[in-house]
């Protein structure tokens, strides 16, 4: 079963109202979806979720897709990654699908799809992810003339690579929340620290002493893994247990209002 199935499985198995969609992309490509539903009268805001370099990584995405949705709130799971054929891309370094083209691309159409589908609740949506998806989230967060004015309240970004916007003039569009390990060695924290020190109105940082890559992913013991993009070559990876049940406690409520709850 491959990771956007697994994806699917997991979420029937929580009990959530799921169906698999089909959303025109970019390029051509109808883009795989797994879209979330709760069990009555959706509320603001609907939410995009983008999967990390992996592609779908079903007990942490879907973690959220459950937590979000219980809580009352639409949650969209495009896969950029299987619907072009493509599997893993953490270990490719040049890349066809990155956060600054095609993923940026897929996330602005996702969330098109999803303010034109019959039931959301009005107004706009929330776009989060993580790692690769994170840096998509950053990427589309930035103000430009091809996003669509309104269409996203607000961003969340867990562990994304902060160095490449850091080296260009970058607004924010919307409030944005980046959520970052301080001891990541795959996308270093200091870089996000810069970002958001350019920008404190638009942009909340909240760092884990000790956390690593993936640290809100349940269960998953720490490793050393192979990751093309870093100086040597891998990157530790694995499960903090206090910042997950922290960012499980906090997250959610900014993600509904904007606000986040004190530690």
């Amino acid at each position: 079963m491959g990771p956007f199935l697994a994806l699917l499985a997991l979420l029937q198995t929580a009990g959530l109202h799921v169906e698999r969609v089909s959303v025109p992309g970019p390029d051509g490509v109808n883009l795989d979806a797994a879209l979330a539903l709760p069990d009555g009268p959706p509320k603001a805001p609907a939410i995009v979720a983008l999967h990390g370099c992996g592609g779908p990584f079903p007990v942490r995405d879907g973690q959220w897709a459950v937590t979000m949705a219980k809580a009352g709130h639409v949650v969209l799971l495009p896969d950029s990654f299987g619907s072009r054929g493509l599997g893993s891309q953490c270990n490719t370094r040049h890349r066809s699908v990155t956060p600054e083209g095609l993923r940026r691309q897929d996330a602005i159409a996702a969330a098109r799809w999803l303010a034109a589908r019959p039931g959301k609740p009005p107004g706009g949506l929330v776009l989060m992810g993580w790692s690769n998806g994170a840096s998509t989230v950053l990427a589309t967060a930035r103000a430009a003339t091809d996003l669509p004015a309104g269409l996203f309240l607000r961003f969340a970004a867990f562990y994304p690579g902060c160095k490449s916007f850091t080296r260009e003039a970058w607004t924010a569009s919307a409030p944005v929340l980046i959520l970052i390990g301080e001891s990541d060695d795959w996308t270093p924290a200091a870089p996000c620290h810069e970002l958001a020190a350019r920008d404190p109105k638009d942009i909340t940082l909240v760092g884990y002493p000790g956390a690593y890559h993936d640290f809100d992913a349940p269960n998953r013991p720490l490793k050393v893994r192979t990751a093309a993009t870093t100086p040597s070559g891998t990157a530790t990876t694995g499960t903090n247990e206090p910042a997950r049940q922290d960012v499980l406690r906090r997250v959610p409520g900014w993600l509904e209002t904007g606000r986040l709850t004190q530690p």
